[in-house]
């Protein structure tokens, strides 16, 4: 049974979610489809490619993944196929699936299909499902278009490491209004060691000084720092909601200072 994700900046109020699904039943009637989020800002591709990274490895190897953001093509953005670590992403060449990965994916295929309509705005149901259905069919990937060596790039904003100083950013805000910080575990354990620091955004008087382990570390309405499972920091308040409370908004600057 192929299993199907779908991701998108659709909405739930609109038909799109719904055309989609149908058309992918309509050719793979035991198909799997599970919705992760279509939620996502129009266009915003930071915010697709930090969720699509923190739940596709979670979905066993053989799963399709569409991404619904920002499809229509052009010759600058074609539509694509990657295959990597075992997973199939399907999605316009926009620069998402560089912000997916941190190498080069293991294979890229620019699409070469008839699409199903004449109508070039709904790419996800008249491309990307005949796409998804070819592959949860067995067929070789290579009859969908010829390969590429290169994805277009767009480079993420990355953490700064200025003396005793690491300048990070937020990337993300969840629906519990916890707020992650670009500065990865790993970069902050290897920075720090084991010196004394203060987590520091807005003003002098919003400091985290302790990373906890679990939110019931701090009393409830507290705010706290820890690292999330997605690998990076995250600034919460125990039972509260961190964005709102402390002013975090998305790009805001996030520091670590060392002493």
């Amino acid at each position: 049974m192929a299993i199907i994700t779908l991701t998108s900046d659709w909405g739930l109020k609109d038909h799109y979610t719904g055309a989609v699904k149908g058309a992918i039943l309509r050719l793979l009637p035991d198909a799997q489809i599970v919705d992760i989020s279509h939620h996502i800002p129009a266009f915003d591709l930071n915010q697709a490619a930090f969720i699509i990274r923190n739940f596709y490895p979670n979905f066993p190897e053989g799963t399709i993944h569409i991404l619904a953001i920002n499809t229509e093509a052009a010759v600058e953005t074609p539509h694509t196929l990657v295959f990597h670590h075992g997973h199939y992403f399907i999605g316009a060449d926009n620069g998402i699936f560089s912000l997916l990965f941190d190498e080069k994916p293991d294979r890229i295929i620019e699409l070469d299909i008839m699409q199903d309509s004449d109508y070039f705005t709904f790419s996800t149901r008249d491309v990307f499902v005949k796409v998804a259905c070819h592959i949860a069919g067995g067929e070789p990937i290579e009859k969908l278009g010829f390969p590429k060596e290169r994805i277009t790039q767009k480079i993420a904003f990355q953490p700064v490491i200025q003396g005793d100083l690491i300048k990070g950013k937020v990337i993300y805000i969840d629906n519990y209004e916890n707020v992650f910080i670009n500065i990865t575990e790993s970069l902050f354990k290897s920075a720090v060691k084991n010196r004394k620091f203060a987590i520091t955004f807005r003003s002098m008087n919003y400091r985290i000084t302790e990373i906890s382990k679990s939110y019931k570390d701090v009393s409830q309405g507290e705010m706290l720092a820890l690292f999330s499972t997605s690998g990076y920091i995250e600034i919460a308040i125990r039972e509260g909601k961190a964005s709102s409370l402390l002013g975090l908004k998305m790009d805001q600057l996030v520091t670590v200072d060392l002493e």
